[in-house]
């Protein structure tokens, strides 16, 4: 229930009132135990960091996921036709489509049981089907490559760490190769 995209789940021709009751209502029932994990193909657009790592402050977290697990989102230029009810299949279509202008982000999305709280979030274990490959910096984060070593424990020895900073000839974002600029 709480995406930013306005749209999100809500992407099919509502509009009738009986419609938009029934979707909107399909929608609080999968929210109540069901999450989205939303990932990105490329950790390299300066719009992610910008918009999900507060201003390359953040971390991403990069992760080895089997295809059977994981599914592309579609974009689409307009609305889906209104479908008789509210099919499995046609509520499994509207958990993985948006508006075309979010193709930027070029979003995969695991679809998953909510289990374990932490605050206001929740969280999936890594496993076999979803391993921690990678953790790169913000450019302009204060972590330090300690605290990421000391946050990652027992996997620090099988997870690829490094800062990144804006490549220097195009609009994108790279691995800073001087190691000595990150303490």
């Amino acid at each position: 229930m709480d995406l930013n995209d306005p749209f999100e789940f809500l992407g099919v021709e509502l509009s009738g009132r009986e419609r938009r009751d029934a979707v909107l209502k399909v929608k609080a029932q999968l929210s109540e135990n069901h999450g989205l994990l939303c990932f990105c193909k490329s950790w390299k657009s300066p719009l992610m960091w910008g918009h999900y790592a507060d201003k390359h402050q953040g971390l991403c977290l990069g992760f080895d996921i089997g295809d059977d697990v994981i599914k592309g989102v579609d974009y689409v230029r307009s609305r889906l036709p209104w479908s008789e009810g509210l099919s499995q299949d046609f509520v499994q279509k509207l958990l993985f489509f948006k508006f075309s202008q979010w193709k930027y982000e070029e979003e995969y999305r695991l679809y998953c049981k909510l289990n374990e709280k932490d605050g206001d979030f929740y969280f999936a274990k890594f496993s076999s089907e979803m391993k921690l490959a990678q953790v790169i910096v913000g450019a302009n984060s204060n972590v330090s490559r300690s605290q990421v070593v000391e946050a990652l424990g027992d996997l620090s020895g099988d997870v690829e760490v490094f800062k990144a900073r804006a490549a220097f000839k195009s609009f994108r974002i790279v691995r800073n190769r001087n190691e000595s600029s990150w303490v």
